[in-house]
């Protein structure tokens, strides 16, 4: 019965270990509002041109008023081939772990709250 015990007790600290470990790996891709800010503007022209979208130029971003350390908000603005606006929101928030991204084009969404936008979506499937 002590062996039993001794047995689960064990069990249970390797469980609880493994589930640390693991949860601890889910981690914000880009940390940073600086790292955000120089990622998105690549990850959505790609996400763009994989769906048939060329831009007219490089998009530009720059930091949405309110974002803090812990809460990531940057905004993108360009022009597509066909003269529409392009407009892309990027997000991350620390306490929950999750980026989130939205592509407007013309003033409609072509994506909304995707946790991965363009390489990022192709490398996290393995595409």
């Amino acid at each position: 019965m002590v062996v039993g015990i001794a047995a689960l007790a064990a069990a249970s600290v390797i469980t609880g270990v493994g589930y640390l470990v693991l949860a601890d790996r889910t981690h914000l891709r880009y940390d940073s509002q600086a790292a955000l800010r120089r990622a998105l503007p690549g990850n959505a022209a790609a996400e763009l041109r994989a769906r048939g979208i060329a831009l007219n130029g490089a998009l530009r971003c720059r930091d949405i008023p309110g974002w803090s350390e812990r809460r990531l908000r940057v905004s993108c603005h360009g022009v597509t081939a066909d003269r529409k606006p392009v407009q892309v929101i990027g997000t991350g928030d620390h306490a929950t772990r999750q980026h989130y991204f939205t592509i407007l084009v013309d003033g409609r969404p072509l994506l909304q709250n995707s946790t991965c936008l363009g390489d990022d979506c192709r490398r996290a499937t393995g595409r």
